[in-house]
């Protein structure tokens, strides 16, 4: 068997190196121009919003921060998104506070306790609730969750109402209220911080589960010092991802939340609004000064939003061991 004479072989690698070289550069180009793209999309829609609110903020006759009213549309514009902004926020932590324990949670039992015939059924099960349309929670939040909180209601009245913010001023009415929505939002979120956290969680080097293990740590220890602090990043990227979605959904706060322009922090009390609603709301019968009010009001949640992704890259930046270097 004779082999390639060493002039072939060279010619060889030089083609091959020169065809490398150009797929790098392909890619390496399209990666720079989708990202470029990415932020020239991001850029016309934050002008243009800026524009028809500028226009919007101009007409309006009362402090656009401040006021609880929403009437643009009235002879004398009167607007503002006090309630909405307080909504919004409200309503997106207390689904924070009660889904990122539990999505942790389930990631950390289908991940390391869980036996592979249990995990697997279990991982597919909290992944198929992501798919569930938002319509669909907002038919079951205002069908089945809103008649069954008249209980947790009362109990955090009668027990919890000297914090003052679990205080019902109200009572005999339906509980379509900022708490009610934020259950149904942290239902919403928590296949989304699941799978992400999830995923985190396996990719800890075994050799560190393992190392703990032997040095006789039990298996939560094991935990709390090699996976927790491995997965923090993934944890906070997914909660991000999560709280994004909680602060603009549409179709279900809708469906289920009560809005008024009373601002409170009675939250078991029916009042309140987010932006997200108030625009799906509104926006059919609004007229030009209406919607360029809507889209001033969604001007301020695109802020919102980028404000807080940049919290959690400063978060995450913060301390070395944050960083994606080593996660």
């Amino acid at each position: 068997m004779t082999s390639s004479p060493p002039a072939v072989t060279t010619d060889r690698a030089r083609r091959s190196r020169g065809d490398s070289r150009l797929g790098d550069s392909i890619f390496f180009n399209l990666s720079r121009g989708s990202g470029i793209l990415l932020l020239v999309i991001m850029a016309a829609i934050a002008g243009f919003l800026a524009y028809r609110s500028a226009i919007a903020i101009s007409k309006d006759q009362a402090n656009f921060l401040t006021t609880f009213e929403w009437a643009p549309d009235a002879p004398k514009p009167v607007f503002g998104i006090a309630v909405l902004a307080f909504g919004t926020l409200v309503s997106a932590l207390i689904a924070m506070v009660i889904a990122v324990p539990v999505a942790v949670g389930i990631a950390l039992f289908i991940s390391h306790y869980a036996p592979r015939r249990i995990a697997q059924p279990f991982a597919y099960l909290v992944d198929l609730l992501a798919a569930v349309p938002s319509i669909v929670y907002g038919l079951w939040g205002v069908l089945f969750l809103v008649p069954h909180m008249d209980g947790l209601t009362s109990w955090m009245d009668e027990y919890l109402g000297w914090t003052y913010i679990f205080d019902q001023t109200r009572t005999g009415v339906s509980p379509r209220n900022l708490f009610t929505v934020g259950i149904l939002l942290a239902i919403m979120v928590l296949p989304i911080i699941t799978a992400v956290t999830r995923e985190v969680f396996r990719q800890v080097p075994r050799m560190h589960e393992e190392a703990a293990l032997a040095l006789g740590a039990t298996r939560w220890e094991m935990i709390r010092t090699a996976v927790l602090p491995f997965g923090r990043p993934g944890i906070i990227s997914a909660s991000m991802l999560g709280l994004g979605r909680a602060l603009g959904e549409t179709i279900a706060v809708a469906t289920v939340l009560s809005a008024s322009n009373v601002l409170s922090l009675h939250i078991l009390d029916p009042n309140g609004g987010t932006f997200a609603q108030n625009i799906a709301q509104k926006y059919l019968e609004a007229g030009d000064l209406g919607r360029d009010a809507l889209m001033a009001s969604g001007l301020v949640l695109f802020l919102i939003t980028l404000l807080v992704n940049g919290a959690a890259r400063l978060i995450i930046a913060r301390r070395k061991e944050y960083s994606g270097a080593n996660a």
